[in-house]
């Protein structure tokens, strides 16, 4: 399983419901990504795609505690038991994680790769992703050039965890 998350120098990935920045290059990558593939992510992110939609050409998984909470499009379910149920018929490399914050943390111990776009900033902020650097069972196996969106310089770095020999 995957997780996928653009993150500031302090691991925050949101403030007040919304995205900290929006670099178009990192949706670019997301979109690349994610295109064609099962995306898993909480309620309170979906309500903030446009429409509250969920994302096209994905299949969207929807976790939330909410019994009687649907989506046109997408399938709902409400608890990681019934979750980690539905990801069995997907090939694990083909499901990515996209948040929020308590999905993130619920979801990490499932997951082998992370995708993360690293802004060198540090935003206010109300969410965030476990900090795979204080974490001693992730590594970094790829690292992008610097890139640079304005005045807000970025790399897209990928975490593997580590296997024990």
């Amino acid at each position: 399983m995957n997780l996928i998350v653009a993150v500031d120098r302090n691991w925050a990935i949101g403030n007040r419901g919304n995205l900290l920045v929006r670099i178009p290059n990192d949706h670019k990558m997301f979109q690349q990504e994610t295109t064609g593939k099962v995306v898993i992510l909480g309620r309170k992110t979906m309500e903030t795609f446009p429409g509250k939609q969920p994302l096209k050409n994905r299949t969207n998984i929807i976790l939330s505690g909410k019994p009687d909470y649907q989506v046109k499009g997408a399938e709902v379910v409400h608890s990681l038991e019934e979750l980690l149920e539905a990801c069995k018929k997907y090939k694990s490399e083909d499901i990515y994680v996209i948040g929020g914050e308590s999905v993130y943390r619920q979801l990490l111990p499932c997951c082998d790769v992370a995708h993360v776009t690293k802004i060198d900033v540090a935003y206010e902020a109300d969410a965030y992703c476990p900090n795979l650097d204080e974490d001693p069972a992730w590594e970094i196996t790829a690292d992008s050039e610097e890139q640079v969106y304005f005045d807000v310089t970025y790399h897209f770095l990928k975490y593997e965890r580590k296997h024990e020999a």
